[in-house]
């Protein structure tokens, strides 16, 4: 048994086109058949009526009785073949006797008029006429036929309903061509990403129609995205192999050694470890990066505030202000993790080394959002602000840390196409300003 796909974008197209060109063939062909019949009816109907006025008009122009014209019309309709007839005040003459009993009737009705008279099978066009002759008021009715002309006509319907069949059948066989053609590019779409799912390429490359470049794009932007994570990946394995191997190493030394582990000993060890904590948690951060390419959207004013709010649980000596000027944009596109771990590592590092005071001032616009952080701490050397952000840097060991998290930011600001700048605060210490576009593209 076939089986048909009703999902399949090519049998919808096909039986909405197929339909569509049934219906108006179909259509076309019943409005033939009535607008010919219809035609054929008004051009006897005008041919009657010339005659009916070519014969009162031979009546009007004969001087002799009305028996002798009642003779004169019979024989002139004899002629030509069609049913008539004729009313002179009661005197009536007919071409056919057997219509005359039928057809008296209208020759009672007033006004001149096209009239189908129907005998069993047989359908009569009859055409009325009033006229005056030598004082005497007459009535002419001129009839034909039709049914001959009806069968004729019949006969040129169903062949040019055959002739319609042929075309819709051409007309469907071009549809399903036009249809194949079109979809090409989807048939050529779904081979190029199986040959990515292969590893055959690594992009999509297709001439295809504009309605679908959008989709192309999008599609290359997500294997560009996919691309950049792995190497992600792969660099924070190679990063943490290199970075655990020697403390790991001498941990595994010390503990096998025969050497008792004295408290000195012991802080040392403590020490690497914490190292290593603090490298698994700066490339487990690193891995936690979406990009603008996850489908996500940060509200501004919603996440702010609750960072906001955790650190000052996390600083509670720390004043920390925020101003928020989002206007009606308060969802930007922009992963909301990425936003609070944006926004968090600036906040955190203003806590750290902030004195008292931390302020922090949100700005979004049609296409760019700006945190600008101050604090009031002892800020940093305006040559060292180049330093700011290398990985594992740190310019002042009086507080706790590792130097990871400004290197964080970078690569977070980077996958946003982003820019950071760091210059010396009103407040006295350092002021960041981090501002991100919000219609970016892939970063390779």
């Amino acid at each position: 048994m076939l089986h048909i796909d009703r999902r399949s974008l090519r049998i919808r197209l096909l039986a909405w086109l197929g339909g569509v060109a049934l219906f108006v063939v179909v259509t076309t062909w019943l409005l033939h058949g009535i607008l010919l019949q219809n035609l054929a009816r008004d051009f006897l109907g005008e041919r009657l009526q010339r005659e009916a006025n070519h014969a009162v008009a031979q009546l009007e122009q004969d001087q002799t009785a009305v028996p002798t014209a009642l003779d004169s019309v019979s024989q002139g309709y004899q002629v030509f073949h069609h049913l008539y007839v004729l009313r002179f005040n009661d005197l009536i003459s007919a071409s056919d006797p057997q219509w005359q009993q039928q057809l008296a009737p209208l020759l009672n009705e007033s006004g001149d008029a096209l009239i189908d008279v129907n005998r069993g099978t047989q359908h009569m066009l009859v055409y009325r006429r009033h006229f005056e002759w030598q004082g005497t008021q007459g009535v002419l009715l001129v009839g034909e036929d039709f049914s001959q002309v009806e069968a004729g006509l019949a006969t040129l319907h169903w062949w040019v309903g055959g002739i319609a069949a042929v075309l819709l059948g051409m007309l469907i066989i071009l549809n399903m061509l036009a249809v194949n053609r079109g979809l090409t590019p989807l048939w050529q779409l779904r081979q190029q990403l199986e040959a990515l799912r292969s590893g055959k390429r690594d992009r999509l490359l297709l001439v295809a129609p504009s309605e679908l470049d959008e989709l192309v794009d999008q599609l290359n932007w997500f294997m560009d995205d996919i691309d950049h994570r792995l190497q992600r990946s792969r660099e924070s394995v190679a990063n943490l192999s290199h970075a655990l191997k020697t403390p790991l190493a001498a941990i595994t030394q010390v503990l096998r050694g025969n050497r008792p582990i004295d408290e000195n000993r012991r802080h040392k060890l403590l020490s690497r470890i914490e190292d290593i904590n603090a490298q698994l948690a700066a490339e487990l951060r690193r891995s936690r990066i979406a990009g603008p390419n996850a489908g996500r959207m940060a509200n501004v004013t919603r996440d702010s505030s609750r960072l906001i709010e955790m650190f000052r649980s996390l600083y509670p000596e720390r004043i920390f202000n925020l101003t928020h000027s989002a206007g009606e944009k308060d969802l930007v596109p922009i992963e909301a993790h990425d936003f609070s771990e944006i926004l968090g590592i600036v906040l955190d590092n203003a806590g750290k080394w902030a004195n008292r005071c931390v302020n922090c001032d949100i700005a979004v616009s049609a296409t760019t959002l700006t945190l600008t952080i101050d604090d009031d701490g002892f800020g940093v050397a305006e040559e060292d602000f180049s330093r700011l952000g290398e990985r594992g840097t740190r310019l002042d060991e009086r507080r706790p840390g590792y130097g990871l998290g400004l290197s964080i930011l970078a690569q977070l600001i980077a996958r946003y196409s982003g820019h950071s700048r760091f210059e010396r605060s009103p407040l006295g210490g350092l002021r960041v300003t981090v501002t991100l576009p919000l219609a970016v593209e892939v970063i390779n």
